[in-house]
């Protein structure tokens, strides 16, 4: 510490030393005076005051200096970084515990090594450059370099330099960087599996492969989907979406869009689950899937989102829909062959037993000439009936192997509706019942050219079917004419659309669309209830599609039933026009006067 005096003080010191050297005893000269002795005491007394303070002060200092030593020598031994000082050639003149701790040696064994020593071979180069720019630079240089310890993994170390004042050592500064180096290392490489998985996530999605994967915020707002998933809410939902939108307010139906909340919700609270779901709009499409949930976490551990991967499963769930419907079809078929097989015995086996019976009472010799008709006509009913069950079983054959043939001419619709009213009339009088007919068409216009046998055969077995099925009130048939719409050209065509009216027992709901199909009865439940192969509808129907038309029925059980079918209303007149514009037509146009016959396994 520097001690500083006022100048005036300094001044009268040294004017009263002088007094006091000049000084001259008695006889010598003039005598002092008591008074002049007097002051002059207490001069020297203020002065000896004065002279003590100066050196309590300076020992005040001196302590301080002391302390403040001794407080930079603490400061310097353990401070937390590595102090140096070397030579020009890199010897250790001093250092500090940190400094040791640092080389991995003991202190007093490092005074006069090079610190080089110390440094790894493939950093040696870069610490003696740097060394040398410190001495010759006179400016602080820094470097990092890597320590070669003997009992510890080697420590990453930066260094920082400056030369002392008489140019012939540096002071050199040795701070531990390993941790930093480290987490920079790990920093970099986390940067670069971010940079590989957001260009594998954006590879993703935008991937045109039917992947669906989407991420939303808390609000259910999305914030990333692949491109399939918004061409997949686009066709089910009909919404172009973007990052941003909240996904509940795109889904229209609201089960779905309360299925779904729920399930963000579960995500949300930390739940990793897996769901088979639905969703879609019914008019627009609706799709299966397999959905993966699971919670969107930050860097530190926190939910903050959900994120959804699915896997579309609606042709899997389609082919599964498939598989049962046809496993319930291959059950029915199984039932109804055994149905039909029963049926079939029963109804061969008894007209054969009337044919053999009756023929059998034939050969009594005492019969009369009554017995013998009745017991030939009993006969002849169950022949014919066998015959019926025989041109049935040949027709469909015939029909599954696609070699029943369509004969087309002229006939009159008229005649055969009058023609199958007379063949019945006296069958329905006899069970008490009335039949009608109705021709909506004059003589003229109602020849058309179609298959006049296989009109006839879907009429008669429709009646017949009416007439077994109705025990009381009326049957009625006819034809009317109607205009149809084609599904191809939108061009208007005529059909004849025929009915058959009873007021029988009716058919169950869940039968009116199998009764069209083979070997089946509307009382397949119980096959005695009505006599029949269950062949008749499905060779009406056959018949039906082969000319062009259709078949269908309305029916409500115990008030009766309705059978409608088409054909075409084709005419010679309009025959003979189609021919004529045939050739002004090009071959799309001709191909829709082919018939086409599909037949499948």
């Amino acid at each position: 510490m520097k001690i500083t005096y006022n100048k005036s003080e300094s001044e009268i010191l040294r004017q009263k030393a002088e007094e006091l050297l000049n000084f001259k005893p008695s006889g010598l000269g003039s005598p002092i005076s008591e008074t002049d002795t007097l002051k002059l005491i207490h001069e020297l007394e203020v002065h000896q005051i004065e002279l003590k303070m100066q050196n309590d002060e300076l020992n005040l200092a001196n302590m301080q200096v002391k302390d403040a030593a001794e407080k930079y020598t603490e400061l310097y031994e353990f401070a937390p970084i590595g102090y140096f000082t070397l030579s020009k050639e890199g010897e250790i003149i001093e250092l500090n515990h940190r400094g040791a701790e640092l080389l991995d040696k003991e202190r007093q064994l490092l005074k006069n090594s090079r610190f080089g020593f110390f440094i790894s071979d493939d950093n040696k180069p870069i610490f003696n450059l740097f060394l040398a720019t410190v001495f010759n630079s006179k400016a602080k240089e820094t470097c990092e370099v890597t320590l070669s310890r003997d009992k510890n993994s080697p420590m990453n170390v930066q260094l920082q330099g400056i030369v002392t004042k008489n140019e012939e050592q540096c002071f050199l500064i040795a701070v531990d960087i390993t941790k930093s180096k480290q987490a920079e290392e790990e920093l970099s490489q986390s940067r670069e599996k971010y940079q590989k998985d957001l260009i594998l996530l954006n590879s993703i999605l935008e991937s045109p492969v039917n992947i669906i994967i989407f991420s939303l915020d808390k609000n259910y707002c999305y914030t990333a989907f692949t491109t399939f998933h918004k061409k997949t809410i686009k066709r089910i939902w009909g919404v172009e979406i973007s990052t941003g939108m909240n996904m509940l307010d795109i889904i229209s139906n609201p089960e779905d869009r309360q299925k779904a909340k729920n399930n963000f919700n579960r995500a949300l609270k930390g739940e990793h689950f897996v769901l088979s779901e639905a969703y879609g709009d019914e008019l627009l499409y609706r799709t299966f899937y397999d959905d993966y949930y699971s919670p969107v976490k930050d860097g530190n551990g926190n939910i903050t989102g959900v994120s959804v991967f699915v896997i579309d499963i609606t042709e899997r769930k389609q082919a599964e829909q498939e598989l049962i419907r046809e496993k319930e079809h291959a059950e029915e078929s199984d039932h109804l062959k055994s149905a039909f097989l029963a049926n079939m015995s029963h109804e061969i086996r008894t007209p054969m037993n009337g044919i053999l019976g009756f023929a059998s009472l034939l050969k009594e010799p005492n019969l009369t000439g009554d017995e013998q008709q009745k017991y030939i006509r009993i006969i002849e009913k169950s022949g014919a009936r066998m015959l019926n069950i025989i041109n049935d079983i040949v027709d469909i054959s015939k029909i599954e192997a696609g070699l029943m043939e369509v004969n087309l001419k002229e006939s009159n619709i008229n005649d055969q509706i009058e023609y199958i009213y007379t063949f019945f009339k006296s069958e329905v009088e006899n069970k008490g019942m009335r039949l009608f007919f109705k021709n909506s068409l004059p003589a003229k216009e109602a020849i058309i050219e179609t298959d006049r046998e296989k009109i006839y055969a879907i009429l008669t077995n429709l009646v017949k079917n009416a007439i077994k099925y109705t025990s009381e009130g009326s049957i009625e048939f006819g034809y009317t004419l109607v205009d149809t719409l084609h599904a191809t050209s939108l061009q208007g065509h005529s059909s004849l659309q025929f009915f058959v009216k009873d007021t029988g027992i009716g058919i169950p709901k869940n039968r009116q669309e199998a009764i069209f199909e083979r070997f089946i009865q509307a009382d397949i439940e119980d096959t005695k209830a009505q006599q029949g192969a269950g062949l008749g509808l499905s060779i009406t129907k056959a018949y039906v599609e082969m000319l062009g038309g259709k078949i269908w029925v309305n029916s409500n059980e115990g008030i009766g039933s309705t059978f409608y079918f088409t054909i075409p209303y084709n005419t010679k007149k309009q025959e003979q026009s189609a021919i004529a514009d045939v050739s002004a037509e090009d071959t799309e146009v001709q191909m829709r006067n082919l018939k086409i016959l599909i037949a499948e396994d």
